[in-house]
């Protein structure tokens, strides 16, 4: 799961969330465009940070795909998110 560790060390340092849950979801988009045999494509991440405070839910996609722009470029094909801020989350 070699990007999967760099988007959660990189989303880590940036966000300091309180929850981050990455999901591989390439197992169900086999075949889809996109996709490579060894996975790692398609993903959806959820992540609960007070860096989205303020942010519109545009804003906050724009955040973590500037983040993440690396992987997109290199392989990631699909990335779902939730993104929350702490009190939207409880």
């Amino acid at each position: 799961m070699e990007y999967a560790t760099r988007m959660r060390r990189k989303l880590t340092d940036a966000l300091a969330p309180e929850r981050l849950d990455i999901q591989d979801d390439s197992g169900r988009h086999a075949g889809h465009g996109g996709a490579h045999p060894e996975g790692e494509t398609h993903f959806h991440i959820t992540i609960v940070s007070a860096a989205f405070a303020g942010k519109s839910r545009v804003e906050r996609q724009r955040l973590v795909y500037g983040l993440l722009a690396q992987e997109m470029a290199e392989r990631v094909h699909a990335l779902g998110l939730t993104t929350l801020t702490p009190e939207e989350a409880r």
